[in-house]
């Protein structure tokens, strides 16, 4: 079958939409019909060139539809349910998926760089050459197809353009407190960044009961926002001292958790300033793949403990429909995430608003 899709030629040039295939399903395959995909920083990565994915690709891993077709040996979903699509798909039986974490499933981790499905294989196609896929979804497409680990059912109650956001943004959040640092009522929490993945953070942190939840970043109108989502006191990094800040609302002790998700470099140092003995840092924030990061030794002594998070400790079967329901029940905000709607060929604005630091998300609604 033939649809369209936004495809990457050239690091550094546009996406361009054009017309693609998709070849036959396999038996563990699932064709999802794209209603929704949110644009997300790591797909600003790939046309940056900062994170290397083999051209010409498919980009799009935060996406929710409606499952279209499924493979002979599918059976967790069927035509016509609603799906949150996974970035993270995995095989459930190699080395770390027998040792419960599946974010390092082998297949995943071999066969996703190179731009292919779980089997080593892709399934798109423009012009009758290969194109690759993106984290094993390639969402920003009218559709895509996963596999059958990839596709996770979701009450049909909630929107698409909101089911989208749970796959990726709100996912590593909010999983960074419940599922990673495993945050209880009357924990102290510090949330360093307030983009989409810190402010789903300070969610996560709302959600666990923390107090205070302290915000920080440089911008007056991310600060206000992460009032919006539960922070109940903002910093401004370019004007206070940010842990001096935070001992004082800590007893002088500094935070039990504290969230880096503004980008790793220029806040790791204070990430560990604002965090108390035997207290931990998660850290949600990217930069370059090859970039040497820094730390003042002294600051991680005292027990505190580092720890990286992808994908906020995800179990998509299991947390995806809890995160949608959470937001139907009115206890998550995914519609302030939301910064602007886009179709499919405006999506070249879309990533420039996001490089301008204008946008918390944008999200394409795609015409079928």
């Amino acid at each position: 079958m033939d649809f369209e899709a936004a495809v990457l030629h050239e690091i550094g040039g546009a996406l361009s939409i054009e017309t693609v295939s998709i070849g036959d399903l396999q038996p563990t395959d699932v064709l999802v019909r794209v209603h929704a995909s949110g644009l997300c920083h790591t797909d600003l990565e790939v046309m940056q060139g900062s994170l290397a994915y083999p051209l010409p690709i498919v980009l799009g891993h935060e996406g929710a539809g409606v499952v279209e077709a499924v493979g002979s040996g599918v059976t967790l979903v069927k035509p016509g349910d609603h799906v949150v699509c996974s970035w993270n798909p995995n095989c459930g039986h190699c080395f770390y998926c027998d040792r419960d974490q599946p974010i390092l499933c082998e297949p995943f981790a071999h066969h996703q760089p190179k731009g292919h499905l779980l089997d080593g294989t892709s399934r798109l196609s423009i012009n009758g050459e290969k194109l690759h896929h993106f984290s094993v979804m390639s969402s920003h497409a009218q559709f895509c197809v996963v596999p059958e680990s990839g596709a996770i059912k979701v009450p049909d109650a909630i929107p698409f353009d909101r089911a989208c956001l749970i796959g990726c943004g709100v996912m590593t959040g909010v999983g960074a407190l419940l599922n990673i640092a495993k945050a209880s009522v009357g924990a102290s929490a510090v949330v360093l960044g307030c983009g989409a993945v810190g402010l789903n953070a300070i969610q996560g942190a709302h959600l666990a009961g923390c107090e205070p939840i302290i915000a920080v970043d440089v911008a007056p109108d991310k600060l206000e926002k992460a009032k919006i989502f539960g922070a109940t006191h903002t910093f401004n990094a370019r004007a206070d001292d940010v842990a001096a800040r935070v001992k004082e609302l800590t007893a002088g002790r500094g935070a039990d958790h504290v969230i880096e998700a503004a980008g790793i470099l220029g806040t790791l140092q204070t990430a560990f300033d604002c965090t108390r003995p035997g207290g931990d840092v998660v850290l949600l924030g990217k930069t370059d793949v090859n970039a040497q990061v820094g730390l003042r030794w002294g600051s991680m002594m005292g027990e505190r403990k580092m720890i990286r998070s992808s994908y906020g400790g995800a179990r998509p079967r299991r947390d995806f429909p809890l995160l949608a329901q959470l937001y139907l029940d009115g206890k998550l905000n995914l519609d302030d995430l939301i910064s602007m709607r886009i179709d499919l060929d405006q999506i070249n604005d879309g990533f420039a608003a996001m490089a301008e630091n204008k946008i918390i998300r944008a999200v394409i609604e795609m015409r079928h």
